[in-house]
Protein backbone atom coordinates (compact mmCIF):
# COMPACT_ATOMS: atom_id res chain seq x y z
CA UNK A 1 0.00 0.00 0.00
CA UNK A 2 2.99 2.35 0.39
CA UNK A 3 3.19 3.05 -3.33
CA UNK A 4 -0.51 3.99 -3.41
CA UNK A 5 -0.06 6.49 -0.58
CA UNK A 6 3.02 8.06 -2.18
CA UNK A 7 1.46 8.24 -5.64
CA UNK A 8 -1.70 9.79 -4.22
CA UNK A 9 0.36 12.30 -2.23
CA UNK A 10 2.29 13.37 -5.33
CA UNK A 11 -0.91 13.65 -7.32
CA UNK A 12 -2.74 15.66 -4.66
CA UNK A 13 0.18 18.01 -3.98
CA UNK A 14 0.62 18.87 -7.64
CA UNK A 15 -3.11 19.33 -8.15
CA UNK A 16 -3.38 21.72 -5.20
CA UNK A 17 -0.34 23.70 -6.34
CA UNK A 18 -1.62 23.83 -9.90
CA UNK A 19 -5.06 25.03 -8.84
CA UNK A 20 -3.56 27.78 -6.70
CA UNK A 21 -1.34 28.99 -9.51
CA UNK A 22 -4.20 28.83 -11.99
CA UNK A 23 -6.07 31.47 -10.04
CA UNK A 24 -3.41 34.01 -10.96
CA UNK A 25 -2.96 32.88 -14.55
CA UNK A 26 -5.38 35.48 -16.01
CA UNK A 27 -7.55 32.86 -17.65
CA UNK A 28 -4.79 31.03 -19.51
CA UNK A 29 -5.18 27.27 -19.88
CA UNK A 30 -2.21 26.17 -17.84
CA UNK A 31 -3.70 23.49 -15.59
CA UNK A 32 -4.49 20.11 -17.15
CA UNK A 33 -6.22 16.98 -15.90
CA UNK A 34 -6.26 13.76 -17.85
CA UNK A 35 -5.59 10.05 -18.10
CA UNK A 36 -2.71 8.15 -19.72
CA UNK A 37 -2.32 4.54 -20.83
CA UNK A 38 0.61 2.48 -22.04
CA UNK A 39 3.57 0.47 -20.83
CA UNK A 40 3.45 2.17 -17.41
CA UNK A 41 -0.18 1.14 -16.99
CA UNK A 42 -3.34 3.22 -16.89
CA UNK A 43 -3.82 6.11 -14.52
CA UNK A 44 -4.52 9.80 -13.86
CA UNK A 45 -2.26 12.73 -14.68
CA UNK A 46 -2.30 16.35 -13.53
CA UNK A 47 -0.06 19.04 -14.98
CA UNK A 48 0.79 22.71 -14.79
CA UNK A 49 2.46 24.70 -17.58
CA UNK A 50 4.34 27.68 -16.13
CA UNK A 51 4.88 29.27 -19.54
CA UNK A 52 5.42 28.27 -23.16
CA UNK A 53 8.70 26.52 -22.34
CA UNK A 54 8.41 24.81 -18.93
CA UNK A 55 5.81 22.61 -17.26
CA UNK A 56 5.48 19.97 -14.56
CA UNK A 57 3.35 16.84 -14.28
CA UNK A 58 2.49 14.15 -11.74
CA UNK A 59 0.99 10.85 -12.82
CA UNK A 60 0.50 7.26 -11.80
CA UNK A 61 -0.08 3.98 -13.61
CA UNK A 62 -1.63 0.65 -12.62
CA UNK A 63 -2.18 -2.58 -14.56
CA UNK A 64 -2.10 -6.36 -14.13
CA UNK A 65 -0.65 -8.54 -16.91
CA UNK A 66 -0.52 -12.32 -17.32
CA UNK A 67 2.28 -13.68 -19.48
CA UNK A 68 3.55 -17.21 -20.15
CA UNK A 69 7.16 -17.74 -21.19
CA UNK A 70 9.82 -20.43 -21.51
CA UNK A 71 13.34 -20.30 -20.07
CA UNK A 72 15.86 -23.14 -20.40
CA UNK A 73 13.13 -25.64 -21.21
CA UNK A 74 10.87 -24.71 -18.28
CA UNK A 75 7.42 -23.31 -19.02
CA UNK A 76 6.55 -20.49 -16.61
CA UNK A 77 3.27 -18.73 -15.96
CA UNK A 78 3.88 -15.15 -14.96
CA UNK A 79 1.79 -12.34 -13.51
CA UNK A 80 3.11 -8.78 -13.46
CA UNK A 81 1.63 -5.92 -11.45
CA UNK A 82 2.44 -2.45 -12.73
CA UNK A 83 2.09 0.23 -10.07
CA UNK A 84 4.10 3.44 -10.13
CA UNK A 85 3.87 7.17 -9.64
CA UNK A 86 6.15 9.96 -10.79
CA UNK A 87 6.85 13.67 -10.99
CA UNK A 88 8.14 14.97 -14.33
CA UNK A 89 9.53 18.28 -15.55
CA UNK A 90 8.73 19.13 -19.18
CA UNK A 91 10.81 21.42 -21.37
CA UNK A 92 9.23 22.73 -24.59
CA UNK A 93 12.27 23.95 -26.57
CA UNK A 94 10.23 25.49 -29.38
CA UNK A 95 7.39 26.84 -27.24
CA UNK A 96 4.81 24.57 -28.86
CA UNK A 97 3.72 21.03 -28.11
CA UNK A 98 6.97 19.09 -28.58
CA UNK A 99 8.60 18.39 -25.23
CA UNK A 100 11.65 16.80 -23.61
CA UNK A 101 10.89 15.38 -20.18
CA UNK A 102 12.81 14.07 -17.20
CA UNK A 103 11.73 13.00 -13.76
CA UNK A 104 11.77 10.55 -10.89
CA UNK A 105 9.41 7.68 -10.33
CA UNK A 106 8.41 5.50 -7.40
CA UNK A 107 8.45 2.09 -9.02
CA UNK A 108 6.33 -0.56 -7.34
CA UNK A 109 6.31 -2.91 -10.33
CA UNK A 110 6.67 -6.57 -9.43
CA UNK A 111 6.04 -10.01 -10.89
CA UNK A 112 5.50 -13.58 -9.79
CA UNK A 113 6.30 -16.75 -11.73
CA UNK A 114 5.10 -20.31 -11.35
CA UNK A 115 6.02 -23.55 -13.11
CA UNK A 116 4.72 -27.09 -12.59
CA UNK A 117 6.63 -29.55 -14.80
CA UNK A 118 4.62 -32.55 -16.05
CA UNK A 119 7.59 -34.57 -17.24
CA UNK A 120 11.26 -35.10 -16.49
CA UNK A 121 12.82 -31.62 -16.48
CA UNK A 122 16.34 -30.29 -16.36
CA UNK A 123 16.96 -28.09 -13.35
CA UNK A 124 20.41 -26.55 -13.44
CA UNK A 125 22.58 -29.28 -14.95
CA UNK A 126 20.57 -32.33 -13.85
CA UNK A 127 17.23 -33.91 -14.72
CA UNK A 128 14.56 -34.43 -12.06
CA UNK A 129 11.06 -35.91 -12.03
CA UNK A 130 7.87 -33.88 -11.53
CA UNK A 131 7.42 -35.41 -8.07
CA UNK A 132 10.92 -34.39 -7.03
CA UNK A 133 10.44 -30.85 -8.35
CA UNK A 134 6.83 -30.10 -7.46
CA UNK A 135 5.85 -26.51 -8.28
CA UNK A 136 8.51 -23.85 -8.72
CA UNK A 137 7.60 -20.34 -7.60
CA UNK A 138 9.52 -17.10 -7.68
CA UNK A 139 9.17 -13.36 -7.29
CA UNK A 140 10.79 -10.49 -9.17
CA UNK A 141 11.07 -6.81 -8.33
CA UNK A 142 13.04 -3.70 -9.26
CA UNK A 143 14.55 -0.63 -7.60
CA UNK A 144 11.92 1.54 -5.96
CA UNK A 145 13.11 5.02 -7.02
CA UNK A 146 14.30 5.41 -10.61
CA UNK A 147 14.85 8.18 -13.18
CA UNK A 148 12.94 8.46 -16.43
CA UNK A 149 13.54 10.32 -19.69
CA UNK A 150 11.04 10.79 -22.50
CA UNK A 151 10.23 12.91 -25.51
CA UNK A 152 6.82 13.51 -26.93
CA UNK A 153 4.00 15.88 -27.73
CA UNK A 154 1.89 17.53 -25.03
CA UNK A 155 -0.09 20.19 -26.88
CA UNK A 156 -0.04 23.96 -26.45
CA UNK A 157 -1.54 26.33 -23.88
CA UNK A 158 -4.95 26.59 -25.51
CA UNK A 159 -7.86 25.60 -23.28
CA UNK A 160 -9.87 22.52 -24.11
CA UNK A 161 -9.41 18.86 -24.93
CA UNK A 162 -6.11 17.62 -26.35
CA UNK A 163 -4.14 14.44 -26.87
CA UNK A 164 -0.58 13.64 -25.92
CA UNK A 165 2.01 10.95 -26.56
CA UNK A 166 5.47 10.24 -25.21
CA UNK A 167 8.18 7.60 -25.57
CA UNK A 168 11.37 7.00 -23.65
CA UNK A 169 12.91 4.86 -20.95
CA UNK A 170 12.67 4.04 -17.26
CA UNK A 171 16.16 3.32 -15.94
CA UNK A 172 15.15 0.76 -13.34
CA UNK A 173 18.12 -1.58 -13.58
CA UNK A 174 17.80 -5.32 -14.01
CA UNK A 175 14.86 -7.17 -12.53
CA UNK A 176 15.92 -9.02 -9.37
CA UNK A 177 14.79 -12.63 -8.99
CA UNK A 178 13.89 -13.50 -5.39
CA UNK A 179 12.31 -16.34 -3.38
CA UNK A 180 12.95 -18.94 -6.09
CA UNK A 181 11.79 -22.15 -4.42
CA UNK A 182 9.85 -25.37 -5.04
CA UNK A 183 7.73 -27.77 -3.00
CA UNK A 184 8.61 -31.21 -4.39
CA UNK A 185 9.96 -34.17 -2.45
CA UNK A 186 13.57 -32.99 -2.77
CA UNK A 187 12.89 -29.39 -1.72
CA UNK A 188 13.44 -30.14 1.98
CA UNK A 189 15.08 -33.56 1.70
CA UNK A 190 17.95 -33.67 4.24
CA UNK A 191 19.94 -36.23 2.27
CA UNK A 192 22.63 -35.72 -0.36
CA UNK A 193 19.93 -35.99 -3.04
CA UNK A 194 18.13 -33.00 -1.52
CA UNK A 195 21.34 -30.98 -1.26
CA UNK A 196 22.09 -31.73 -4.90
CA UNK A 197 18.63 -30.65 -5.99
CA UNK A 198 18.77 -27.38 -4.08
CA UNK A 199 22.17 -26.62 -5.59
CA UNK A 200 20.79 -27.21 -9.08
CA UNK A 201 17.72 -25.08 -8.31
CA UNK A 202 20.11 -22.28 -7.34
CA UNK A 203 21.81 -22.66 -10.72
CA UNK A 204 18.42 -22.41 -12.42
CA UNK A 205 17.71 -19.19 -10.56
CA UNK A 206 21.02 -17.73 -11.75
CA UNK A 207 20.17 -18.65 -15.34
CA UNK A 208 16.88 -16.80 -15.03
CA UNK A 209 18.68 -13.84 -13.42
CA UNK A 210 21.22 -13.78 -16.27
CA UNK A 211 18.34 -13.48 -18.70
CA UNK A 212 16.80 -10.63 -16.69
CA UNK A 213 20.16 -8.81 -16.53
CA UNK A 214 19.95 -8.24 -20.29
CA UNK A 215 17.09 -5.75 -19.79
CA UNK A 216 18.14 -2.95 -17.40
CA UNK A 217 15.93 -0.37 -19.15
CA UNK A 218 12.13 -0.51 -19.25
CA UNK A 219 10.53 1.11 -22.33
CA UNK A 220 7.97 3.87 -21.91
CA UNK A 221 5.23 4.45 -24.47
CA UNK A 222 2.21 6.35 -23.19
CA UNK A 223 -0.73 7.99 -24.92
CA UNK A 224 -3.27 10.14 -23.19
CA UNK A 225 -6.10 12.58 -23.31
CA UNK A 226 -6.44 15.66 -21.12
CA UNK A 227 -8.45 18.79 -20.61
CA UNK A 228 -6.63 22.06 -20.18
CA UNK A 229 -8.40 24.88 -18.34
Amino acid sequence: MQWMVRAAACFAATMVAGSALAQSADGEGRVSLGVTAGTLGVGPEVGYRFNQHVGVRANSGFLGIDHDFSSDGIEYRGHAKLSSGGVIVDVYPFGGGFRLSGGARYNGNEARVRATPTGATQIGDRVFTPTEIGTITGRADVREFVPQLTLGYGGGLRKGLSFNIEAGALFQGAVRIRDFTSNGTLATDPTVAGDTYRTELGKQKRKLQDRADDYPVYPILQVGVKYRF
